[in-house]
This record gives structure tokens, sequence and C-alpha cells, in this order.
């Protein structure tokens, strides 16, 4: 994979319309004369909904139609979105309420929407909007993570969405009797919400008796089988479509009321309606990420091998079940529980709670960065506890190059792994040798500076299957049609430079083509960290059949043997001849002689097995101690990706995932108050990070490459959400632990931070 001419740093071709305003966005190509919708939204975090008065409104200047759950039922809609459910330790499911999609009989959190009004311009539905009545008898909000209090769905009468359990308790329960060491911690993982530079949006149309959505996400065949199912139509009259998409991180990977009702009001309208949501409304309504504590407890043996690992988590579900809340911190919180250690003993029990809050689902890296978060925080504990430098316990307790596969406690084959190598190159890119005279340094300055160390493991998630078509034009260029997404990843760079590298089809005469059921039939879309990987492999194996087939056809033109056709990645070669044509050649020559069959190629590949990206992060922060202002001022990451499509895009992801780790470590974190009002409604409370709240980020690769494909790759996009957490949390326990401070939660604010020190500070003076 590293020859000349292949895994190439190639520039992002997409950048340029991108960044230069020329990106066709959801809001961008809404069709002409669309009516626009505006939703009432809830302003309460729970009541009994007894009413809604759309008369003032309907009469306002613009105003088209007003819809609400009984319009939609009176159309015969199926009001209920569907989601999954995990199995309990009781052997059931957990609790399934419905979640509709225009607000029912009560509300259930600040932001559900509640009615819709459309308008024959923006300002028109939003003033209308306003001038809608909810008759509302307000109810007690429940907004901590225990069961009890004011039950918001009939079916869990105590708030209890889910009591999920894994592993062995028992064995855990007799190897913590047994240990020499016990160390346990408690982890607060905070509440976020995604910010993605474009916001969500949809516009649907209906006509010639078919349904189009075009929205802004992360794949497109979801929305398009729950929209056939709840309109009561044929999947061939539905057509779903993203154009371009300004992030998604997770939140835009799963279907949301307002597309629903956006086609709702076309099909009853019979005109083209368009929604886009503002910034406040996506903070109220799109999904929350992580909000959960973690329990955790290592026993170690006398000579510090880990013996048992424990992990007792109690999640924010949000008011309802979004597509994969109840997955989140089970399911794929197991798939890494133990992370790179080789320990079979362990347990996992995740409690899920009802809240009247929006809805918490995947946010990038969907259960893996809180499984390492939380291994991680205790490793450095235990370490810290039993006086042992933290990578040497960490060494200790690696499974080893020559146990691979290895099949962990919850059932995951890690194929391949050298994890000691990958933390020795860490450490030496992350210059350990030198901290102790930055932290002098620092110290001199009147700052406390700490280090902080994770070393992570991922497994990439998603459906296996992906899909692919090639297509060649008589204009003398080919198109390739992918099944997956992309929200920012670079796939337009990505996914034709593959194809150019095994076909010698020149990247510039390849056009990318993606975000449409009516263009390709099936797709996984992107999530998971899964596109590079399962994409590249529909491609690579299309590919071979493609030069297969060209093949044969050049040899029975030249009337020759096929073993005397060649391909050297970029022509055909023929023995005992000078002609050398290339595919796009071939497939000229195939459509003058009417072999239509080599002109349009599709192709469908499963991988055998996950891959596993895995590595170190070592971050270092610098703290005020009369200010409590905590900055990250050097980060280090050393990662196995195993084979490289495109380097320099690969670090690219690594970047964005570590910014966002940083983001929640340090400013980033949803409030509610008692009642369910959200108090971070605007980017005056929540705070994002900005280019001076991050380092320059030294990245390097140890590559080993994957087993569980033929090109050994391994999923890069959320790996660095994953090693951030832990290693930014770990830094600043480090530079408080001398002062004291034995506990630290995210995220690190001044006033966090500041109030810490002093209370650790009033401690020892009260000793």
């Amino acid at each position: 994979m590293q020859s000349f001419g292949k895994s190439q740093s190639v520039t992002r071709r997409e950048d340029q319309r991108l960044l230069t305003g020329h990106g066709r966005y959801v809001d961008d190509i809404a069709p002409e004369g669309a009516l626009f919708a505006a939703f009432v939204r809830s302003p309460v975090g729970h009541a009994e909904l007894r009413g809604i008065d759309t008369d003032e409104a309907r009469g306002m200047s613009g105003v088209v139609d007003i819809l609400t759950a009984e319009d939609c039922a009176a159309m015969g809609l199926t009001l209920g979105m569907k989601f999954t459910c995990v199995p309990t330790q009781d052997g059931g499911k957990g609790t399934a309420p419905e979640r509709p999609f225009l607000a029912r009989g009560r509300v259930r959190f600040v932001g559900e929407p509640v009615a819709m009004v459309l308008a024959e311009t923006e300002l028109q539905a939003r003033d209308a909007a306003e001038a809608v009545m909810l008759d509302l008898e307000d109810l007690p909000a429940h907004m901590d993570l225990s069961t009890g209090g004011e039950a918001l769905h009939d079916v869990a009468p105590d708030n209890l969405a889910f009591d999920y359990g894994k592993g062995d308790e028992a064995g855990v329960a007799r190897a913590v009797r047994e240990a020499a060491h016990v160390v346990r911690l408690r982890v607060e993982d905070n509440r976020i919400m995604v910010s993605s530079m474009e916001g969500r949006g949809c516009w649907a149309e209906w006509a010639d008796d078919r349904l189009h959505v075009c929205f802004s996400g992360q794949g497109v065949w979801g929305l398009k089988g729950e929209l056939a199912a709840n309109f009561g139509l044929k999947s061939e009259q539905v057509r779903t479509s993203n154009p371009d998409v300004g992030g998604g991180f997770g939140m835009k990977g799963f279907n949301y009321p307002e597309y629903f009702a956006v086609a709702a009001a076309a099909m009853k309208t019979g005109r083209p309606v368009r929604w886009m949501s503002d910034r406040t409304e996506a903070m109220l309504s799109d999904n929350g990420g992580r909000d959960l504590v973690h329990d955790a407890m290592l026993a170690f043996d006398e000579d510090l091998k880990i013996t048992a690992y424990s992990v007792e988590n109690t999640c924010n579900i949000g008011a309802y079940n979004s597509n994969f809340a109840q997955m989140i911190q089970t399911e794929l919180f197991s798939r890494v529980l133990m992370g790179t250690y080789d320990v079979q003993t362990t347990w996992l029990r995740t409690r899920g709670i009802y809240t009247n809050t929006a809805p918490v689902d995947a946010y990038r890296g969907a259960g893996r960065p809180e499984a390492i978060f939380t291994l991680e925080r205790v490793m450095s504990r235990a370490a810290r506890e039993l006086g042992v430098d933290p990578h040497k316990l960490r060494r200790r307790n690696f499974i080893k190059p020559d146990q691979f596969p290895y099949v962990s406690a919850t059932g995951e084959t890690y194929d391949v792994g050298d994890f000691a190598a990958t933390m020795a190159k860490g450490e030496d890119i992350g210059d350990m040798a030198g901290f102790d005279q930055r932290r002098a340094a620092s110290e001199a300055a009147g700052k406390l500076r700490g280090i902080g160390s994770c070393y992570y493991i991922e497994s990439i998630l998603g459906d296996p299957t992906e899909h692919v078509k090639i297509a060649f034009h008589d204009d003398g260029t080919a198109s390739i049609f992918v099944g997956t997404q992309s929200n920012g990843q670079g796939h337009e760079t990505v996914f034709p430079q593959f194809l150019s590298d095994h076909t010698g089809i020149p990247v510039d005469k390849i056009h990318f083509v993606q975000g449409d059921s009516d263009a390709i039939p099936k797709g996984g879309g992107t999530g998971g960290s899964r596109s590079v990987t399962v994409q590249n492999n529909a491609t690579y194996g299309t590919a071979k059949r493609m030069i297969s087939e060209f093949s044969a056809f050049l040899a029975d033109e030249m009337g020759v043997g096929p073993d005397d056709v060649s391909f050297d990645d970029e022509r055909f070669r023929v023995t005992g001849s000078n002609d050398a044509p290339t595919m796009l050649d071939l497939a000229a020559l195939a459509r003058e002689r009417g072999r239509e069959d080599l002109l349009t190629f599709t192709g469908s590949e499963k991988l055998p097995g996950r891959s596993y990206p895995n590595g170190l992060h070592l971050a270092e922060v610098e703290i005020d101690p009369e200010t409590g202002d905590t900055r990250v001022v050097k980060y280090s990451v050393c990662d196995d990706f195993g084979n490289l499509i495109n380097p320099m895009l690969a670090e690219g992801q690594v970047h964005g995932g570590v910014v966002q780790g940083i983001g929640q470590a340090i400013q980033e974190r949803v409030v509610y108050d008692e009642d369910g009002q959200l108090l971070t409604a605007s980017y005056m409370d929540y705070g994002v990070p900005r280019a001076t709240d991050v380092p320059m980020m030294a990245f390097s690769t140890n590559p080993v490459p994957s087993t569980a494909n033929p090109l050994g790759m391994k999923g890069c996009g959320e790996a660095g959400t994953v090693g951030a957490l832990a290693a930014v949390a770990n830094a600043v326990e480090d530079a408080l632990w001398d002062r004291g401070v034995r506990q630290v939660d995210l995220p690190f604010t001044p006033a966090r931070v500041w109030t810490l020190l002093n209370h650790a500070q009033d401690a020892v003076a009260a000793e």
C-alpha cells in the first residue's frame, strides 16, 4: 500500500468548492416556490398538552396551513418513530414508549416539536408560529439520574429505560475478594451538544406519486425505509438524498421528527416544503451526547496484573429513545470495555434513565470514548495509588503481539496489534523525557503543569457490507457511486483516489456520486468510522473484477490467450504487442462494440471482521492557580491505523477528533435547570474550543496492517475523540495532585478548577 504513487497525501479536491462558497447544502437547493416551515416547540420541560389553538395563526398573512399530530393522524400516518432496544438483565427488552414526530397528549422536553406552521416566507412562518397557543398543564420535571419521580411514560413508571448487564458479575466479585489491590473511581461524563457548522434541515416534495426528502444527514437509506413504512408507501415511491453536509459527528446519523412532519406537509399541501433550524433551535432539539456517570473498579494481584474490571453506568436517555440511544452505553460501550488489556473477568452494568431533556444518542465515537475514558482514568489512578509508572502498568497488562487474534472478554476478536511498540514511539514523539524540564519552567512562571496519557482502542462499527457502482460515460469519464456519506471527511477525494490507484483511471476523470437512494440502491451511510474500510473494500473487489473482464475483452480483441494480457495499475499490456490501452480506452472500445456489460459495474463486499485502530495520546496542561484557567499546551498522538489511503486526511481526522475531545474536557457542558429549561442555549453560555484553545499536535503512526480486510486498513474518523478525553483529564489530575485535589471531573472550566484548588487548600488548612 505504500508503493510509489499510492497512499499519498493528496489534498482534498472538494476544498476549493467548499471554501469559496460553492458548496450545495440543503438550504441552497430547496425547490423554487417551496413553503417555509416553522415549528412550534414546547416551552416547558414536562406538561400535559390539553389543546393547541391555531385560529389566530391561521389568519395571519402568508400562512397556508398548520399541522398537528391530530392532522397527521387524520392523514393516516403512523406517528411513532423507530428505535432499537437492548436486552435487559431479566431477559426482556428495554422499554419502548412511543416517540411521535409531533407531540400528542404530553410534552416531555423544552424544544419538542408540537405543531408546524407553513407559510410563503420564513418570517411569516416564524411570526405565525409565535401566535400558536398551547394549553399546557405543568408536571414536575424529572432531571436527575435516578429512578422514580414523575413518570415520563406509562410504560416506564419509574423512568427506567433499561437495566443492562454483560459479563461475569460473580467472577468479578470473587476476584475482588482475592485481590491484592483494588482501585475504585467514580467518573462523570458531561453532556455535550454537537455544534455542527450546518444545522439540521430538510425539504420535501410530493410529485408524480413519489416523495422526495432531501436532508442534512449521514446516509439516506434509514430514512427512506422509515418514511415508506410510516407513510404507507412502496419503497420505489420514496427518494431520499443528502447533498453537501456541513458536519455530522453522529448527531446527523439518525432520523428526527422534523423530517417526517415536513414530508407530511408536502404530501398534504401538494407543494414543496423546506425547513432549516436556527442555532438555538438546534441546541434545543438536536440529540445530545455522553451524559452519564461511571463507577469503575480494577482488581490487581501482587504482581500488578489486572485480574478483574467492572463498570456500573447510569446514563441519561433524555425524554425519548432516539434511534440508537439504548445501544450507546451498553452494546457499543462493551465493544472496548477492557481496552488493550489482557483480562477476561469483566462486568458491565448500565441503567438508562428517562429525563425531561432532549434525547441523547451517538456523538463522535458512540460509546467507545466513554468506555476508554473510564478505563484509562481508573488505570492512571491505579498507577498513582500503587506507586508505579502509568506506562509501565499499562505495558505489564497489554495484550501481547503473539496473543493475536485475541478474543476479548466481551467477544470482540482483535485481529492484530503491537501496543507496546506504538506506545514507545508515542513516548518519543511526545518527548516524555523532557517533561520534567517543561514542568519546572511552568512552575517558575507560577503555573501548574501536568501530563496525562491514554492508550485507546476502538472498534469499527456499522454494517460490514457496502455497495459501489462504477459507470463509464461516452465523454471519456467515469463515475463512482458510493453507499457512504461524507459530512466533512474528504470522501470526494479519498474514494476517487483509491479507484484511480487500482484502475489507472485519472482522478480528474472520475466523478463522485453519493447520498441519493435513486442513484445506488443500497448503502450503509457513514458512522462508527466505517467508511474507508467498507467502501474501499467494495471498490477494491469491483476493481479486480473490472480488470479481469476488461482483460478478457482485450484478449478477444487481440486474438490472444487470457494469460497474455496483464495490467500494471495504469495500462493493459499484451505479450508481443506495443499496444498499451488504458481502462478508459477499453471502455470506449467496448461502447463501439456494443458491450454494455462493460460500461457499468456494481459490487457488494462484506468485511470478514472489524478492525481495531489504537494508539497513544499524550496531553500536557498548564493551569493558572490564581484563576483556574486550564489550557492544553502540548499534545501528541501515535496511532496504529494500519495501511493509510491518504495520510494527510487521516491526520486531519485525528486533529478534529482531538479538538472535540478537548472541547468536552475543558469547555463544553450542557446545563438544564430543575424545571428542564436549557440554560446553555446560545454560544454566550455554551463554550466551544477556538483555535487559540488548541495547541499544534504532533502526529505519527505505527501501522500494523489489519487482517480483517484485504487492504490492511483501520478506520480513523473517531479515534481522536476516543483518546483525548482521558489524556486531558489525566493531565489535569496530575497537575492538581500535589495541591491535594483527588477528584477531577469534566469540564475543567476556570471556575470549577479554581474551586477544586481552593477547597483542597481549605482542607489542608483545616488539618
